[in-house]
């Protein structure tokens, strides 16, 4: 336990039963039992205690890294929606230039719009049926009309 060996302890317990004596050793050996229980329980807490606080520190730690990774990963999404955003956008533009531009033209040239400066032409009215009379064609030869004398 601390390098001391079999006949270090054999010669320390010779030594305690000459000075102490051989009624008060039990007492002692006991009384040095219970200091030595009470001196390997508390090195124990305390080394409890430090691994517990070293624990904690590199809990702090993987939580800042946890942290900073988190951020950095929210930041590289944000900036790719952006990026997709900007994307669809020139797509869409893209998309109004093929097709609406060119559809509007065709719809113009289909139904122009009348001008802005000359006044709308009134339509003429639609002709009106007349009764045939026969004044409308050229006379045939007068000798074949017949005539009334009077």
């Amino acid at each position: 336990m601390f390098g001391i060996e079999f006949s270090e302890l054999l010669l320390i317990g010779i030594v305690a039963l000459v000075v102490i004596g051989p009624e008060r050793l039990p007492r002692v050996a006991r009384t040095a039992g219970h200091l030595f229980g009470r001196i390997q329980r508390y090195v124990a807490n305390i080394k409890a205690d430090i691994n517990r606080e070293i624990q904690a520190e590199e809990l702090k730690k993987l939580q800042e890294e946890i942290r900073s990774s988190v951020s950095s990963l929210e930041e590289s999404i944000t900036k790719e929606l952006h990026q997709g955003d900007q994307a669809l956008h020139e797509v869409q533009a893209q998309i109004h230039e093929i097709i609406e531009i060119p559809r509007k033209q065709a719809e113009d040239i289909v139904n122009p719009a009348p001008p802005e400066h000359e006044p709308p032409v009134a339509e003429a009215p639609p002709p009106q049926p007349q009764l045939e009379l026969g004044l409308d064609t050229p006379p045939e030869d007068a000798a074949t009309v017949p005539r009334k004398h009077s």
